[in-house]
This record gives structure tokens, sequence and C-alpha cells, in this order.
């Protein structure tokens, strides 16, 4: 029986919660609210899952990978998979490579036991830096043996997204072993109904009153919508198991966010962007609809909050403060056009106009998140989909980033729709490649591959019984 759908469930300590996690009497995990606080340790270091016939559950375990890679850009959230039960050999790791991070997946034993079993480890790199990437794959080349009884010549790359074909004969040729392409879009819907129907306390929703709501299990999972933000946007629609179509998405994506603030604010990595974004006041360059009416506008649903311009301020008040330091000898006519620029890493510099480089993080992040979010309803409405799940490395389980999303749907759908969150949203596309190629015994139900295809000759029987 799938955990998702009332398996019984072990009690641990959970991420950031005092004292164990509850269960029901009937054995199932109730469903969750938390607070901001733990919100931050649950998303951003959500701990392990372990999955066995009982039904799995994630309890808080901060781990370094097996060979305890650290340094660079290199993330480790430690958003462990237990397979506590999984005796075969696995002789496979799985690589999502995207325009600006490459997500690696791969199994191991568990490190310093003898018990049986293992997990699977995620680790990700940006993309520029896909050597680094590559250096890890030789290293787990050679560790092979130790990390989960396979030989080093045995290993095979399953591999997606754009780079897997950029970066295929520099794959072989760096790590001397089998390279498999799989479809990029037919990578993620595996991966999200992996996660969908196989883990729970996975799929949340957010609020700033409930921050991390855990969803109910569904029986029927399909049509839905997913949204995967990356680099760019795409907007997928999933009517079945293998049945999916594109049917929309944008430009407009982190790689849009990571490109204008390296440019307008001279951060260097992602993290520092969302950090910047945290601390920043978009109301010092956005022009609100209080800026407008002086208040908000009930009559057609407006508070004096909402956004009217995005850095629709900007203009005019850089504009003043350049005629006022003119005027007061401070800049002449293109002296000093450095003293214009937003100044460094740090975003706590004041602008001419009196804003800063946080308050540009913040509104940019605003912008680019709202547009995704009307992009992703008005694509629900057209194809009739009430569910929408965010995917992709843009989110990484930052509030003010789901927040929006959160509420863009809720406002335009009149409260109708809800944006759904996974806690590995990142890694949708790596893992529905290691599923590609799955080791025996799989999981909990032997064969995930399996039990799709069980699915789909049951759909098909009750079809042909009511014709």
């Amino acid at each position: 029986m799938s955990a998702a759908y009332g398996a019984q469930t072990a009690t641990e300590q959970m991420p950031g919660l005092d004292g164990p996690a509850s269960t029901e009497p009937n054995g199932k995990r109730p469903t969750t609210r938390r607070n901001t606080t733990t919100l931050d340790d649950a998303i951003i270091h959500p701990g392990t899952v372990r999955i066995n016939v009982r039904g799995a559950f994630i309890v808080d375990e901060h781990s370094r990978t097996p060979n305890g890679h650290t340094g660079g850009e290199t993330q480790n959230e430690t958003k462990d998979i237990r397979l506590p039960y999984h005796t075969a050999v696995v002789s496979h790791v799985a690589v999502d490579i995207g325009g600006s991070l490459a997500k690696l997946v791969y199994f191991s034993r568990e490190p310093n036991s003898t018990e049986l079993g293992g997990r699977l480890n995620f680790i990700s790199f940006e993309t520029d830096a896909i050597d680094e990437c590559l250096d890890f794959m030789q290293q787990l080349k050679v560790k092979q043996l130790m990390l989960n009884g396979s030989k080093p010549g045995e290993l095979c790359v399953m591999a997606t997204g754009g780079g897997a074909y950029k970066y295929y004969d520099r794959i072989k040729e760096a790590l001397g072993v089998e390279v498999l392409r799989e479809d990029e879009m037919e990578c993620l819907i595996i991966g999200l109904d992996f996660f969908i129907t196989e883990i729970p306390d996975e799929v949340f929703t957010y609020s700033d009153t409930d921050p991390m709501h855990f969803a109910e299990a569904r029986a029927d999972i399909y049509p839905y919508l997913l949204v995967n933000i990356g680099s760019g946007v795409s907007m997928i629609k999933v009517s079945g198991s293998r049945h999916y179509e594109r049917i929309g998405g944008t430009s407009l994506g982190g790689g849009t966010l990571w490109g204008l603030l390296s440019l307008l604010t001279g951060a260097r990595t992602f993290q520092e962007m969302l950090a910047m974004a945290e601390r920043g006041d978009n109301s010092a360059v956005d022009m609100l609809v209080g800026d407008i009416y002086g208040a908000g506008y009930g009559k057609i649903g407006l508070k004096s909050s909402t956004i009217a311009s995005s850095f629709g301020k900007v203009f005019k008040m850089k504009k003043e403060a350049e005629k006022e330091a003119e005027d007061g000898g401070g800049l002449a006519n293109g002296d000093d056009e450095q003293a214009r620029r937003v100044e460094g890493v740090d975003g706590a510099q004041s602008q001419p106009g009196g804003f800063t480089g946080d308050d540009i993080s913040r509104s940019l992040l605003y912008a680019i998140s709202n547009n995704i979010g009307q992009i992703a309803y008005l694509q629900s409405e057209k194809h009739d989909l009430k569910h929408i799940y965010f995917g992709g490395s843009f989110i990484r389980g930052h509030r003010q980033t789901m927040n929006t999303l959160s509420y863009a749907i809720k406002f335009w759908s009149k409260g109708e729709k809800k944006a759904y969150f996974l806690r590995h949203e990142g890694y949708l596309g790596a893992v529905g490649a290691f599923l590609k190629r799955q080791p025996k015994n799989w999981g909990r139900r032997n064969s995930f591959e399996e039990m799709l295809g069980l699915k789909g000759k049951m759909r098909e029987e009750a079809a042909n019984e009511t014709i």
C-alpha cells in the first residue's frame, strides 16, 4: 500500500518540532501546520525520507554526503531518500543539467552501518562549474564498490535536461562510462508522480498564517499542471503517467532574476540574491496602488500595498535625486557615473532616490514570481486544471517566492485554486531519470514503472467495462 494513502507511519523527531511527530489512531500521519521558524528548517534542511513496507516518514538528519564533499557553490540539501530494504546493486547515477544548475542523484549504502538498504543522495552544482560536477561523479565511480556494491566500470549515467546533450561528449570522455540521455519532460513527470504518490509530507501549500500545510493524499492525481521554474519556465499539462503536453511557459524565470540582479547589485550567487530580497523593501522602488489612490481600491479588490507598477518609482526618484545633486554641485554632467550604480553585494548602500540593492532584489523577485503565477493561473483555467504544482530550482524553499506564487493563484482564482510546492522541488527531473533505469525491488512496491503500467492497464479495463 502506498504510504500516501494510509500506511502505518513510525514515530520520530521531526525537523524543527518540539517533540515526536504524532500519528492518528488509524496509523495515518495527520495534515500538519507549521510556523515560520519550522518552515526555515524543514524546507532548507528537510531531513531524510525513510521508505519501508510500513510507510515513509521524514526524520531530522543533517548529514553530509558519504564522500564528505564540501566547497564551492555546491549545495547538499541532505534531502536523502532512505531505502532500508533495498538489497540489489545500483550501478547508475542520474543528473539533470539545466541552464543554471546541474542536479545529481545517486544511491549509497548506509555509511558505517551493517544494516541492509541505503539511500538516495541529492546534490547540485552550478552548471558553469560543470567540471566540479564531473569530478564528483568521477569520485562516485571510484567509490562505487564501497557505496553500493558495484564495480567502477559498471557505472552508468542517466542524463536529462539540455545539458545532457550539450555536455554528452564531455561526460563520456571524463568518466569513460555509458551515458543514457532521457527526455526532460518525461523525467519531470515521472519524478513528480513519484514524490506525490510515494513520499508523505512532501507536498504542501504555503501562506503567511500557515507556512507549511501538508496536502491531503488523493487517490487520483490526474490531471494537473506542473509549473517547472528553472532558468526559464515550462508549464506542462499532465493527463496520465506518460500523457503530458507542454502548453506554455515564459522566458522570464530564474535565469532572468539571476542575470539582472548580477548586473544591478553585484551579487554573485543565487543565495546572495535571495538573502538580499529577504532584507529589501519593494515599496521603495515599486509604485503601489496606495501611491496612486492614497489608499486601497476596494471596489475592484486591490489593497493599498498591491503593486501597480514594478520599478514604477525608480525613474522619477532617480531623476529628482540627480537634479538635486547637480543643483548642489554634487554631480556634474557625466561626472562620477559610477556613483549612480548600485554598488557591490552589500545591498544596504542607498542609491540616488533612496533605494538599495536589497530593495531592487525584492522588487524583481516579486515581479518575476507574480508574472509566473498569473500565467500559471491562466493556463490552468484554459485547460480546466484544478491542481497546480510548482517545481524547479528557482523556488529553493524561499518564503517570499512561495508566498507570491500562492497569493497570485489565490487572488486570480478567487480562492478556488491553490499553489502546491514540494520539498524536493529542484530534483524532479533527476529522480525521474534515476527511475528510468531501476534496480530490482525498487521502493516499497518493487517497481515504480510496473505500478504505473498496472494503473494504466486497470484504467483501460475499467473503460472497456463501461462501454
